[in-house]
């Protein structure tokens, strides 16, 4: 999330990053739906998460790992 002077713009790099640490904390799961985000979002930033989540062509009924992608292993 970027703040200006008096808005917040979330990016959804940004986004991606704290879901991706709600996932490894187990916090949350890959298979969910993005909407259970908002149970992790304060109501007041949840609108401008939720339009960038749209802008950038996910669906709230869309899995969070859909969100994340392919994520890179370096050890097997």
């Amino acid at each position: 999330m970027v703040s200006s002077t008096s808005k917040i713009h979330y990016d959804i790099k940004a986004i991606a990053d704290e879901v991706r640490r709600l996932v490894l904390q187990g916090a949350i799961g890959r298979q969910q739906p993005i909407y259970t985000l908002c149970q992790y979002i304060p109501p007041r930033d949840w609108i401008g998460v939720e339009q960038e989540l749209e802008m950038s062509g996910y669906l709230l009924r869309d899995r969070i790992g859909d969100l994340l992608g392919r994520e890179r292993w370096d050890e097997d």
